[in-house]
């Protein structure tokens, strides 16, 4: 089973940056993608960003893309998330989820674990 751990959320000004880490354990061949979503209250959890464990092909969300740089460290089974630009609607709890690859990288149900969620908060 795959636990994955994520670090890195907190407060920030309007233009500043964060870093969100996820450190995953338990995967095993069948582990594809991992994908980083976000759940503004009132509203649904959305798509991020994701990338491939193997080969590194990443994925953008328009409202995030030229903003958002997605990677990782296979060593270290880490994914991280830089968030630069950061603008008061980016405030939402920042998920990471595993996904085996059956589906879509851009769909929640493609995804098998997450995290337990951090928050992140961009102050106007």
């Amino acid at each position: 089973q795959v636990q994955l751990v994520e670090s890195g959320g907190g407060l920030v000004q309007a233009g500043g940056s964060l870093r969100l880490s996820c450190a995953a354990s338990g995967r095993t061949f069948s582990s594809y993608t991992l994908g980083w979503f976000r759940q503004a209250p009132g509203k649904e959890r959305e798509f991020v960003a994701a990338i491939r464990w193997s080969g590194g092909r990443t994925y953008y969300a328009d409202s995030v893309k030229g903003r958002f740089t997605i990677s990782r460290d296979n060593a270290k089974n880490t994914v991280y998330l830089q968030m630069d630009s950061l603008n008061p609607e980016d405030t939402a709890v920042y998920y990471c989820a595993d996904s085996p690859g059956t589906g879509y990288y851009g769909s929640r149900t493609s995804y098998n674990y997450w995290s337990q969620g951090t928050q992140v908060t961009v102050s106007s």
